[in-house]
């Protein structure tokens, strides 16, 4: 064998490897073979890139967009503050098509995000859910701190009301309010696992068939880095309670459905039947 054909073929291995290792460095693995302790690593791994600096911004040239424009497979889902600090692609350093992002201030679970969640976890298959706080959030220190929200937002706040109650109840006598802010973050994050395990028994399954995890998290604004939370101290019992709730309402919507049928049609009948009477005499 000549000398030429071993250097061509150490070249071509060397092209291989090169490319694995790109890939690998990158996180570019498709959503549909990430387990969900698998997906949780790879934000990990790239907020450590963001955190250090050495960030490479990965997938978001021409191509990327041409290959996620015939369909998107995103490995996670977050549900994170519309805080524009917490830039969600940059903080994880993901590319185009890599994270299914929903954005909300306070990050908060109600029906337009829990919908938007299970799409992103039951349509298209991401196998984890992070619901992303962060620190020094507008929308959490209002509620602590009691302050008047003007429009719309007292609507959208009321779901932090209960995690501002818990941080209070559990504060020292002596804490300072930064200090209850500051709680009162984490159990927003909290409160929002479990409001979405309370009103959608599809995600409840999901977590139940271990093909999706829930977790929290807190972004800190000064340093980059990711506080992980896990999941929440109560998910057995809030899956339990979410799929209970979830049957009752589908009980109560038949049953409801089923008696004003009933009655419309029999109110409809009397009436058509007399006038046609009438008429007809």
């Amino acid at each position: 064998m000549s000398a030429s054909t071993n250097i061509t073929k150490q070249s071509a291995v060397s092209f291989i490897v090169a490319g694995l290792l790109a890939v690998l460095a990158g996180g570019a693995f498709a959503a549909s073979k990430l387990t969900p302790d698998e997906a949780i690593r790879q934000l990990k791994v790239g907020n450590a890139r963001y955190v250090s600096g050495k960030i490479t911004h990965p997938r978001q040239d021409s191509a990327r967009r041409a290959e996620v424009s015939k369909g998107q497979n995103p490995f996670a889902v977050i549900l994170s503050c519309s805080d524009s600090r917490e830039p969600v692609e940059l903080l994880f350093d993901q590319g185009i098509g890599d994270l299914f992002v929903v954005r909300v201030a306070g990050n908060v679970a109600d029906t337009d995000e829990i919908g938007s969640i299970e799409y992103g976890a039951g349509h298209l298959g991401s196998p984890v859910v992070v619901v992303l706080g962060h620190t020094k959030c507008g929308a959490v220190t209002a509620v602590v701190k009691g302050e008047k929200v003007h429009g719309s937002i007292p609507a959208l706040v009321d779901n932090i009301i209960p995690a501002a109650k818990k941080a209070k109840d559990a504060a020292r006598s002596r804490a300072k309010t930064e200090e209850i802010i500051e709680e009162a973050i984490k159990a927003n994050v909290m409160q929002s696992i479990e409001d979405l395990f309370k009103k959608s028994s599809e995600v409840a399954e999901l977590v139940e068939e271990k093909k999706l995890k829930v977790v929290g998290a807190v972004y800190n604004l000064d340093t980059g880095s990711i506080e992980w939370l896990g999941e929440h101290p109560d998910q057995s019992k809030l899956l339990k309670v979410g799929a209970k709730e979830e049957h009752g309402g589908k009980d109560e919507h038949k049953s409801g459905a089923k008696d004003e049928h009933k009655s419309g049609a029999k109110d409809e009948h009397k009436s058509g039947g007399k006038e046609e009477r009438k008429t007809g005499h």
